[in-house]
């Protein structure tokens, strides 16, 4: 019988490191497999059992899975460095009104009003894009985890205010999820180590008049045991009359 494991895949940009460790801590006798998965690939990952849960842009098509979104990423323009609008330190969507942008096959933020003027070809892959804004062909809008993970010392990346965040979520088969999915969902969430989904849930609120019924029956136990100590005779000492 082989050994449990659980495969997490992960979008560019996205980081599983912080829950893998944890993943390690808690179960080390089961294999964590990170596997990384292209934007546009990773919903099918899921549903095709490539990998049991993955990490990604709920943008793509997520039909038959359960979703939880878990941060929103600020989405920024990506430019050379010696371009007038890395001078300031933020941007407003209308600062790239005249600016030619590139709009990379495998975009993820489906801006649909996104500012700029689109440039007629359109790169593969946001590594391609990148290459063409280094070489002065337009900004690119991007989420701020990508700008970082292709970052070069020619580039510069300011966020856009105004412009609509990047969700990122953990995706996995709609339905119960197994043993092993839930631990991993459980970790993402916050849940601590040997606590349960099964747990009691917290005892509904007592009503004005439980709580006065409940504060008589107290000051009642309290009068009886006060009269039990008061009846109950005092040991005498050595030397005492007997």
């Amino acid at each position: 019988m082989s050994a449990p494991s659980l495969t997490l895949g992960y979008v560019p940009g996205a980081t599983p490191a912080k829950w893998a460790r944890i993943w390690a801590q808690r179960h080390p006798d089961v294999e964590l497999e990170l596997r990384p998965v292209a934007a546009a690939a990773a919903a099918e990952a899921v549903r095709a059992g490539a990998v049991d849960v993955a990490l990604l842009r709920p943008s793509a098509d997520t039909e038959g899975l359960a979703v939880i979104t878990l941060y929103e990423e600020t989405t920024v323009a990506v430019v050379p460095v010696e371009h007038h609008l890395c001078a300031a330190d933020e941007l407003a969507a209308a600062d790239l009104d005249d600016e030619p942008t590139l709009l990379p096959l495998d975009d993820v933020v489906g801006w649909r009003d996104a500012p700029g003027v689109v440039a007629a070809h359109r790169p593969e892959t946001t590594g391609d894009a990148i290459e063409l804004v280094a070489a002065g062909m337009g900004a690119l809008i991007v989420p701020q985890s990508l700008a970082r993970l292709h970052h070069r010392k020619d580039l510069g990346y300011r966020p856009i205010v105004d412009a609509p965040t990047c969700p990122v979520a953990l995706a996995f088969p709609a339905g119960r999820p197994s043993e092993l999915t839930d631990e991993f969902v459980g970790i993402v969430r916050g849940r601590k180590a040997g606590s349960s989904r099964g747990q009691a849930e917290p005892a509904p609120k007592r009503t004005a008049r439980e709580k006065t019924l409940a504060k008589q029956a107290a000051r009642a136990a309290a009068g009886k045991a006060a009269g039990k100590v008061a009846r109950t005779p005092g040991k005498q000492g050595r030397g005492g009359r007997r």
